[in-house]
């Protein structure tokens, strides 16, 4: 589904940058170009951020990703 429909960004292209490394939303914007023209999608791509970080969980002190 697109998220972005400025920058023809698809949710896609969002899980396959954080699954590369993307962290914060600076990083979605730097490398995708999310949220940089009107705004609108901004909350719904921050949201794949907090999924993904929903995933790991932390046992034993080693991050575990599910």
């Amino acid at each position: 589904m697109f998220v972005c429909i400025c920058n023809a960004i698809t949710d896609h292209d969002i899980k396959e940058t954080i699954a590369a490394g993307a962290t914060t939303m600076s990083d979605l914007q730097a490398q995708l170009g999310v949220a940089t023209c009107c705004g609108c999608c901004g909350e719904l791509a921050a949201s794949f951020l907090t999924a993904s970080s929903a995933q790991n969980t932390v046992a034993a002190g080693i991050n575990v990703q599910s």
